[in-house]
């Protein structure tokens, strides 16, 4: 039985914690909302390590083919959802993700001719490859075998070197390759900047109206805690609900424990979405920032897709849908919703 999915009680942007109506601040960005009251029991050091400044120049450093994306209602899909949602296609840009924004601004400042080492199941990794041929860098991608033979492919093609490393998580290897070579090691869900750069997606998101919920797909948690944070500021009533695969429910544990616990996915079927154990960093913005997490199975991610392909002529992979997922399985409150279609690399020769 799939356990419950209450409200997180230590978020003060829950409507029933939250006091301070400003949203999220950074106490070293002059350009953020003093900081107001918080919860006897806050998150770990500051609530929020994003800036909502930072979020705004991030429109200045990301390639235009990552800006501004389609969203929009389908009436069908409307019809077969029971009820508003409108959906963002962050999949019509050369990584078929939405993680080209954050990768850019993360990369930005890095001299041309570093070395770039991440660990990554395939979209991250393109991202990293794709941005840091534009810039000059060097890219070694270690990923979890057996990697996703389309993803793998991209990266290759945009100039990274891929080294697959047995087991679900290929993080410690790239960081023993990193640090025995000096390059710099990029770890999604660490830097502020990966998180930030997806905050552009809520302000884009928010050209379209007011929304009861965002959902959003969480892996290492840094799509949506950049999109939390920029409608904390602008639209503190909407509620942040992220998505975890029943099968890896990674950041939904956390979240429950309060500290980072490590999970054995028994499946890599949403490969996007699957990781081993939260980051520190993340699960502080998740803690801060976050309503809720809700679990989908691999039947509702199934379907999902099924929904996607139908009604929006994308062919999504697991972590893509897993949004509408949510959503079509009754696990999200509201009449007028919104969600992210991210990730439309799925593995051709398996499930995910």
């Amino acid at each position: 039985m799939q356990p419950a999915n209450p409200a997180n009680p230590a978020n003060p942007a829950n409507p029933a914690n939250r006091t301070d109506p400003t949203g999220p601040t950074d106490p070293t960005d002059p350009t953020d909302p003093a900081p107001g009251p918080r919860l006897a029991e806050p998150p770990a050091g500051p609530a929020t390590d994003l800036s909502l400044s930072r979020i705004a120049r991030a429109r200045s450093v990301i390639p235009a083919c990552f800006l501004d994306t389609p969203q929009y209602e389908d009436e069908l899909l409307n019809t077969a959802l029971g009820r508003r949602v409108t959906v963002k296609l962050e999949t019509g840009n050369p990584i078929r993700s939405f993680k080209g924004r954050g990768v850019a601004l993360a990369l930005a400042d890095l001299p041309a001719g570093s070395t770039v080492v991440c660990a990554s199941s395939g979209n991250f990794g393109q991202a990293v490859a794709y941005l840091g041929r534009d810039l000059g860098l060097t890219v070694v991608v270690y990923a979890p075998a057996p990697l996703n033979p389309s993803k793998c492919a991209r990266m290759v093609a945009f100039g990274a070197e891929v080294i697959e490393v047995a087991g679900p998580d290929a993080h410690p290897a790239a960081a023993a390759a990193a640090a025995a070579s000096g390059a710099a090691l990029l770890v999604d869900g660490v830097p502020p900047a990966i998180a930030e750069g997806a905050g552009t997606i809520a302000e884009e998101l928010a050209r379209a109206g007011r929304f009861d919920a965002v959902v959003v797909p969480v892996g290492d948690g840094s799509l949506i805690t950049g999109v939390a944070a920029w409608l904390r500021a602008h639209a503190p009533d909407t509620r942040i609900v992220g998505v975890n695969p029943a099968a890896a429910p990674t950041m939904f544990r956390a979240l429950a424990a309060g500290e980072p616990v490590t999970t054995t996915p028994a499946s890599a079927f949403a490969e996007g979405i699957t990781v081993t154990r939260a980051r520190p960093e993340s699960l502080a913005r998740v803690r801060a920032l976050v309503d809720e997490i809700v679990l989908v199975t691999e039947a509702e991610l199934r379907s999902a897709m099924g929904l996607v392909a139908r009604h929006l002529s994308v062919l999504a992979e697991p972590a893509g849908a897993a949004g509408i997922a949510a959503i079509a399985a009754g696990k999200v409150a509201g009449d007028r919703l919104a969600t992210l279609v991210t990730g439309a690399n799925p593995n051709p020769g398996g499930p995910g």
